[in-house]
């Protein structure tokens, strides 16, 4: 069986954790797309950790842990992850690359931020990660698959090629240093010293799963607003954060999924640039930032304090809808304890008409928030297990969001551990 668990919003809904949570039950854990320009915050009996690039099921003993084929492999941080968490006494994990999966190659880095050089007050906000050029590349059929690093006639080729098209680009675009062919090489054969032990043909590993009806989880990076598609374009990522691509990008057939997982948070959160029509601002925001996740609402990988606002229903419920939510996580309930009243986003007011279906972006640009408040709480819930031991304006708050959501609240996340968790039927 193969469950999905996906962000309906802008990222950082707290997936990680939701993933951590049921991989407790799974067998194979698979990232299949983004790279490592966002984190996963996980926390749990061996600590606190930031994955960027592993699963977020690496913590079990019982699990393999896959690198899907439409991941941005950056082989240097997976590396160091693996580095980190078990030296922080998790045991070593088991885990798979696949041999279809790409690199991110550090001249992806170095256009990545060029680039945003270039652009100046018109950037995209990147996390200078090198993904975009990735993709790019990928897609221009100029990428290097891990596969073909146990080519070396193949790579000697194809380095001086790469170096070629490039450095037009790093002289006359850029007015950078050139790119050269030996130094690509060599970075190549580090690459392929530190990934062969794992590398996999996935799609098989995972035919022979099905097979056998092992428990699979598929884990998305960023959420449905990131989508390149479907998102807030051009304020994007680069790669699918859809539900339905994690069949593509783990190699499965796509009617094998069976639950899609989608995580909303209580209120809105987002990294980077974009628009975001429930956002607040000052003292407000910074209030919510320091009240929010677990140490406040600064991004994994970059450490940027992450725009915040209300929850948004139009947003979400856009979100849930492509993702084909079959269940929704609300998470970071906890955090709003401290407001005697919480505003929620319930209608955009477009052009003087209001809206309740999520617009394209160039009417999102005039998009204003229709906001309804509701009573705060005023406790702190962390530690309820039970949904009808939380307080009554909790409940109805979350009621509330899945009336006009229309997607069914199965999980609440009141806290950042593991068992932090209530179930409703």
């Amino acid at each position: 069986m193969v469950k999905a668990v996906v962000g309906a919003n802008w990222g950082d809904e707290g997936k990680g954790k939701i993933t951590d949570m049921l991989a407790k039950d799974a067998d194979i854990i698979i990232r299949f797309q983004g790279g490592a320009n966002a984190g996963h915050t996980i926390k749990n009996n061996y600590g606190k950790f930031a994955l960027h690039t592993l699963p977020s099921g690496v913590f079990y003993d019982h699990t393999t842990s896959i690198i899907g084929n439409g991941v941005a492999l950056d082989v240097k941080k997976l590396f160091h992850e693996i580095l980190d968490i078990t030296s922080k006494g998790v045991p070593t994990p088991k885990i798979l690359v696949s041999d279809r999966a790409q690199m991110v190659m550090s001249y992806h880095v170095l256009f990545d931020q060029y680039e945003e050089e270039r652009l100046g007050g018109k950037s995209f906000g990147s996390t200078k990660s090198g993904i975009a050029p990735f993709y790019s590349d990928k897609y221009a059929k100029i990428g290097f698959q891990v596969s073909e690093l146990f080519d070396e006639e193949l790579l000697k080729e194809k380095v001086v090629r790469i170096c070629e098209q490039k450095n037009v680009l790093l002289e006359h675009l850029y007015h950078k240093p050139l790119l050269k062919p030996e130094e690509l090489l060599e970075e190549l054969h580090g690459y392929r010293d530190m990934v062969a032990p794992y590398v996999c043909d996935v799609s098989a590993f995972l035919a022979e799963a099905l097979k056998e009806d092992k428990t699979i989880l598929l884990e998305g990076q960023l959420g449905t607003m990131k989508d390149p598609d479907h998102g807030i374009y051009p304020m994007v990522t680069s790669s699918s954060t859809l539900a339905a691509y994690g069949a593509i990008g783990a190699g499965i057939p796509p009617y094998e999924i069976k639950e899609i997982v989608t995580v909303c948070k209580a209120y809105s959160s987002a990294v980077g640039a974009g628009e975001f029509v429930s956002e607040i601002f000052g003292d407000e925001a910074n209030e919510l930032r320091d009240h929010g996740g677990d140490g406040g609402e600064y991004g994994a990988t970059t450490g940027r304090p992450r725009r915040v606002g209300w929850f948004d229903c139009v947003a979400s419920k856009y979100g849930c809808r492509m993702q084909g939510a079959t269940d929704v996580v609300l998470t970071v309930v906890d955090a709003l304890g401290y407001l005697d009243e919480i505003p929620v986003c319930v209608g955009y007011e477009i052009d003087g008409e209001v809206t309740t279906d999520f617009p394209v972006t160039a009417k999102l640009k005039k998009a204003k928030p229709v906001l309804e408040v509701l009573p705060g709480w005023k406790c702190d819930v962390q530690g309820i297990r039970n949904y009808e031991d939380l307080p009554e304006n909790c409940r109805k708050y979350i009621e509330f969001i899945e009336a006009h959501i229309g997607y069914p609240i199965t999980m609440v996340s009141n806290g950042p551990a593991r068992e932090d968790i209530i179930y409703r039927k």
